[in-house]
């Protein structure tokens, strides 16, 4: 059937080369999103991808499955992107009449932007090979793709196809235009990179896609807080050492008590908001109004957080273009 497929879609057919490739297109597109860290890019490494495996199917030697032969190509064009240098650069502190407190650290990641749960939902069951060290709930959590985006290109391809995939060292090897000792060593520098920039084991996995009683619990409490301004009610949901980013805005606060005086200043202006719940991630996520005295609510932003146990460790908040990928109003 394949085989029948492959020669129709040489000569020209594009709907066997559809039916060649649209199993796969959910899982390349998540590939490609934990490889650059934004949606937009993303959906423009994929629209390449599928452009150049159409032109370069006559190429393909059957050496290998369409789906191997694909993430050669997604690869290939996510490293043209990341090499390109060409990302969505950070941007300053913009909210009037609202002087920030003086963040923990910078990001190091302006471009990061969310991944909708709906997207997940074809490429959630990807086949992974044995040697896969992540689960793939893990491998699409906001903290394990942004330390993604900190490694050197080559390294971060590598360690997405090897460790979150679980290709063998032959196929990635062969992807990459290289040899298995070059793949093993850069694996290795990748390793141990990521490990330096990921919470411990025990806190970095996202809450599980369907949502529990005591995340609901937990998400009300959130909700009541964040649209009633109650600072100390907030402030009692998070850990001792919860974070907060807010891309492109590289602003980064760490701990409770630069967190809590953070929170402070955004709710001492007096402004009101209204909460959407949604998911991003694999973690819950919340579409940000602002109510308007004539009755409209102005979209905001979009805050996703990651829970440890009964409590919120990390919440990042992302621009309000982020809600048009969630179906959710977005500004015009």
């Amino acid at each position: 059937m394949t085989t029948d497929l492959i020669s129709r879609a040489r000569a020209g057919d594009g709907d066997a080369f559809r039916a060649l490739t649209e199993p796969h297109r959910r899982e390349l597109h998540v590939h490609c999103y934990r490889m650059l860290g934004s949606v937009q890019d993303a959906e423009d490494a994929l629209q390449d991808t599928m452009l150049a495996a159409w032109q370069g199917l006559a190429g393909f030697g059957e050496r290998a499955s369409i789906r191997t032969w694909l993430y050669r190509i997604a690869t290939n064009r996510c490293l043209n992107t990341l090499r390109s240098a060409r990302r969505r650069p950070a941007r300053e502190w913009g909210w009037t009449g609202m002087a920030p407190p003086e963040p923990t650290r910078l990001g190091e990641v302006p471009w990061l932007e969310p991944y909708p749960d709906a997207l997940l939902a074809g490429a959630s069951g990807v086949p992974v090979g044995p040697e896969a060290r992540y689960e793939q709930t893990e491998s699409i959590s906001l903290a394990f793709v942004t330390a993604l985006q900190i490694l050197p290109p080559r390294q971060l391809a590598v360690l997405v196809l090897r460790d979150v995939l679980g290709f063998h060292a032959t196929e990635v090897a062969e992807m990459l235009d290289s040899t298995v000792e070059s793949v093993t060593s850069a694996l290795r520098r990748a390793r141990a990179g990521l490990q330096t920039r990921l919470p411990a084991s025990a806190d970095r996995a996202p809450a599980p896609p369907t949502a529990s009683a005591a995340e609901d619990a937990i998400v009300a409490k959130f909700v009541s807080a964040y649209e009633s301004a109650d600072v100390d009610a907030l402030v009692a949901l998070l850990t001792d050492d919860v974070f907060i980013a807010m891309p492109p805005v590289p602003f980064e606060y760490e701990g409770l008590a630069a967190v809590t005086a953070f929170c402070q200043v955004v709710f001492s202006s007096g402004r009101r908001y209204a909460l959407v719940p949604t998911r991003a991630n694999g973690s819950p996520a919340f579409a940000i109004y602002r109510p308007e005295p004539d009755g409209t609510q102005t979209a905001f932003g979009l805050m996703a957080v990651t829970l440890s146990g009964d409590r919120i460790r990390r919440m990042v908040r992302f621009d309000a273009e982020a809600l048009s990928w969630f179906g959710l109003p977005s500004p015009r």
